[in-house]
C-alpha cells in the first residue's frame, strides 16, 4: 500500500491503516485510512494470468474512464492515480477517493416506502444526468468502439457466447441457438443513434447512500468497470434486476423529471429482452472462471437460467 501511495506522489507516512472491502467479486478493493481523514480506496485487478471473460480484459481502464468522464455530473469517486505497468503490485490498479455511505442494498430493509421512493426518484435524476454524457462510438472502451450500436452489441454478445463455449458454461439453451435468436432480432437496435454512458451494473449494491442529517441522499455510483457507450435503455436491466423497470414509478418519475427519455413501447420492450439475455448470460458464464460453487450459487444459477429462458421466449414471441 505504501508503494502504491509513493507511486501516486502521496507521502506513505500518511497511511495509518488499511482494510479489505469484501463486497466485490472481481477486483480486490481496500480502504486506506489516512492520517488527515482523506481516506482512499485502492482497487487491484486480478492476477493477469487468471482466467477471465473476454470483455473483462482491461476493465480497470474503463472504470477509470467512467469516473473521470462522469465526475462533476454525477456523484462518483474521484480518480487519484491509475497504473497499468504492474510495477507496484503486479496487476492494474486504480486509486480513488473514498465516498461515504452504505449500499442501497444494505439499507433496503431500513427505509419505509416514502423514503425508499424518494431515494429511487433521486436515483432516477442521477442516472438521467449520467446518460447525458455521450461518447465517440459504441461499445466497451477497452475493446474498441464501433460506429453503430447493432455492431457493438452483437460483438459484446458474441464475446460472451465465445466465453460460454470456452469455459463450457452450463446454459439452459445451446449457445448457437441463443446466437441465432438474438442475431435474428438485432434489427431492434438500429434506432439507437447516440452512444450514452451506461454503467450497466446499477443494482443496489453499487449505489451508496449517506445520511446527511436531513434524510438519506445518494452519495455515489461505484464499480463502473462494466460501463460502455450505448443505449441508455440497457441501464434498466440492472436497475430492475429480475424485475420490470415499468414497476419502479419513483425511478421513472425522477428520470423523466431530469430530462431523461425512457419510452417503454414495443421496440423498447424488445431491446430490453435482448439486454436481459446478455446480462443473464454474463451471470451464468462468469461463475465458471470465478469458481463459484455451493448450494447458494446453485440456487441462483437455476434462477438466472429460468430468467434467461424467459427473456429468450419473449424475443421468440416478438419475432
Amino acid at each position: 500500500m505504501r508503494a502504491v501511495l509513493a507511486e501516486a506522489g502521496i507521502g506513505p507516512d500518511r497511511l495509518e491503516a488499511c482494510e479489505e472491502l469484501a463486497e466485490g467479486t472481481f477486483n480486490s478493493a481496500y480502504r486506506l485510512r489516512m492520517a488527515d481523514g482523506a481516506d482512499l480506496v485502492l482497487k487491484v485487478a486480478p492476477d493477469p494470468a487468471a482466467p477471465v471473460m473476454g470483455y473483462e480484459h482491461g476493465m480497470m481502464r474503463t472504470e477509470e474512464l467512467f469516473y473521470r468522464t462522469a465526475h462533476g455530473g454525477v456523484p462518483v469517486p474521484e480518480v487519484v492515480h491509475a497504473s497499468y505497468d504492474r510495477s507496484a503490485v503486479g496487476s492494474d490498479l486504480l486509486l480513488m477517493t473514498w465516498r461515504p455511505g452504505r449500499t442501497l442494498y444494505s439499507l433496503r430493509a431500513e427505509h419505509g416506502s416514502d423514503r425508499w421512493n424518494r431515494l429511487r426518484s433521486e436515483l432516477g435524476g442521477t442516472v438521467a444526468a449520467l446518460h447525458r454524457t455521450t461518447g465517440p462510438g459504441f461499445g466497451y472502451p477497452q475493446a474498441g468502439l464501433a460506429a453503430d450500436w447493432r455492431t457493438a452489441f452483437l460483438g459484446m454478445l458474441d464475446s460472451v457466447l465465445a466465453d460460454a463455449r470456452r469455459f463450457e458454461a452450463p446454459l439452459p439453451v445451446p449457445a448457437d441457438r441463443i446466437a441465432e435468436l438474438l442475431h435474428g432480432r438485432a434489427g431492434l437496435l438500429d434506432g439507437v443513434g447516440t452512444p450514452a454512458l451506461v454503467h450497466y451494473d446499477l443494482w443496489p449494491g453499487n449505489i451508496l447512500v449517506e445520511d446527511t442529517g436531513r434524510g438519506p441522499r445518494i452519495s455515489a455510483l461505484v464499480d463502473g468497470e462494466r460501463a460502455f457507450w450505448g443505449d441508455p435503455l440497457a441501464e434498466a436491466v440492472s436497475l430492475a434486476l429480475f424485475g420490470d423497470i415499468a414497476d419502479d414509478t419513483a425511478f421513472l418519475d425522477g428520470y423523466r423529471a431530469a430530462g431523461g427519455i425512457l419510452e417503454l413501447d414495443e421496440s423498447a420492450r424488445g431491446r430490453l429482452a435482448l439486454y436481459r439475455s446478455h446480462l443473464y448470460l454474463i451471470m451464468l458464464v462468469e461463475a465458471v472462471p470465478r469458481g463459484y460453487e455451493g448450494p447458494d450459487h446453485d440456487r441462483q444459477a437455476r434462477y438466472v437460467a429460468r430468467e434467461l429462458v424467459g427473456a429468450l421466449a419473449e424475443l421468440s414471441a416478438r419475432a
